[in-house]
């Protein structure tokens, strides 16, 4: 399996040489040059596997530079239910992304059961493993540069701890994550862990990282590397559990299901998007924002307008306070018929602020047949149905879930189950589960107190020069 950018004018690679880098040489997103395909037969087997199992036969088909025998065992080692411990509501711990059944039709799939209580330890546990075994083989180092809305950093922070021949730096916004959130992040003492709080929002730093990407130069010097999803791997992870979720919620392979997923950088539903291209039977995959709506905006109008950071809303479900989706660009490629000369023109509008309409193109028409809808989310709309929930399924969700509940049932088809995916534990947004319920969530035992921890990080301006000094002086 050979990977292409979306902008067309890097090299074809493969699997572990981009693992390390993130954005290709020219900008773009990789991506394979084509999906493998998924026949009944398979379907067949691999709904009898177990979720480690799963994640091979898939993986396998998109990474086949790893021995297949070390790769089943990075697999193995990644996904078992000592590191997906943090099971609710009956959950079954050895299916790692066990189903709730709300009602007849309606799921919640938990994914947020590994060490930091979010959906982006899927990944990123898998990323750690991957990273540490093609270093090792390499004798080479790495340092990741990355940046976080909430969960992404605490998950790559828990994922690289300690690792050999890895540090990581790490950007966040000044003030605009939970304080569970922070003190998962910044209460960590490892010496290969570096945390940045920049003043601004995420897509401050965000643009920070894709900055230092793209300064091909300084990232070959310092072996700069990338965790957030630009980085092919994550994706490629989280396709498994769209896979699980399927076949937990069905009998047999005739059955289509719909996701519902909140989404703010478009990397979660772009797993489920490559799912359903590779032949899973995914009716819908419904997108929900919250208040940054810049994708519900593109799917109701065929605009894409990336907003400020000045326009973009701090939120009780701030993972999704996105308005620069990075992912995004993964998906237009495959709408516009994987044509780089189309995706360079439009990117080149959006990397200086401009937004792009494709109502009026012939991409537009194609748009139905990816399945996609959309809907939003606000903050009472948040409040409502953390309350609906605990009070008709006596379930409890955390915020960003809710935004997805909310739209999930406004969306739902008769006789289509609908599989919500739930990002992250209630535990992480006490404040807003306080304000819902009047009532603190539970969190796991180990992680009581965790923000009365003395916290280390540097608050910095958005300054690219400044983080590349920081990065420079402790590499």
């Amino acid at each position: 399996m050979r990977y292409i950018s979306t902008r067309g004018q890097s090299a074809p690679q493969a699997f572990c040489d981009i693992l390390l880098g993130g954005l290709a040489p020219d900008g773009g997103l990789y991506l394979p040059e084509s999906y493998p395909q998924v026949s009944r037969a398979d379907l067949d087997v691999w709904r009898q596997l177990s979720y480690a199992d799963l994640a091979y036969e898939i993986l396998s088909k998109f990474i086949t530079d790893i021995p297949a025998d070390d790769l089943k065992a990075i697999v193995a080692k990644t996904y078992t239910a000592d590191v997906y411990r943090f099971t609710r509501n009956g959950g079954d711990a050895s299916q790692i992304t066990p189903l709730t059944k709300l009602e007849d039709g309606l799921y919640t799939q938990e994914l947020s059961n590994g060490p930091t209580l979010a959906f982006k330890d899927m990944a990123m546990q898998l990323l750690g493993n991957l990273f540490e075994y093609v270093l090792d083989k390499r004798g080479e180092s790495i340092n990741i540069l990355g940046a976080t809305s909430g969960d992404t950093g605490s998950a790559a922070e828990y994922a690289m701890r300690g690792k050999h021949n890895v540090k990581v730096f790490m950007l966040s916004p000044d003030g605009k994550m939970s304080a569970f959130q922070r003190a998962q992040m910044y209460s960590l003492t490892d010496a290969n862990i570096f945390n940045i709080a920049v003043r601004g929002m995420f897509d401050d730093a965000q643009d920070i990282v894709k900055a230092v990407s793209n300064d091909a130069a300084f990232k070959k010097q310092y072996k700069i590397g990338a965790v957030n999803s630009i980085n092919w791997a994550r994706v490629a992870a989280q396709i498994v559990y769209y896979f699980q979720g399927y076949f937990l919620a069905t009998q047999t392979n005739d059955e289509q299901v719909s996701f519902c997923v909140p989404s703010g950088n478009f990397g979660n539903i772009c797993a489920g998007h490559i799912a359903r291209m590779m032949g899973l039977p995914i009716k819908q995959l419904v997108l929900a924002t919250n208040e940054n709506d810049v994708l519900d905006e593109f799917f109701r109008t065929g605009i894409y307008r990336p907003r400020t950071s000045a326009e973009t809303s701090v939120t009780s479900s701030p993972s999704m306070d996105i308005s620069k989706a990075s992912n995004f660009e993964r998906f237009v490629f495959d709408l516009v018929g994987r044509d780089p000369v189309v995706i360079r023109d439009l990117w080149s509008r959006v990397d200086q602020g401009k937004a792009f309409d494709l109502s009026t193109t012939v991409y537009w028409k194609d748009l139905p047949k990816f399945g996609f809808v959309s809907g939003r989310s606000s903050h009472t709309d948040r409040i409502n149905t953390i309350r609906f929930a605990q009070g008709r399924y006596q379930v409890m969700l955390d915020t960003h879930t809710a935004d997805g509940l909310k739209v999930a049932l406004e969306k739902r088809q008769p006789g289509v189950p609908m599989i919500v995916l739930e990002t992250a534990q209630p535990a992480k947004f006490e404040e807003t589960i306080r304000e819902a319920l009047g009532a603190e969530p539970v969190r796991p035992a180990e992680l009581a107190g965790i923000e009365n921890l003395e916290q280390h990080v540097v608050v910095m301006d958005p300054d690219v020069e400044a983080i590349k000094r920081f990065v420079v002086e402790r590499v």
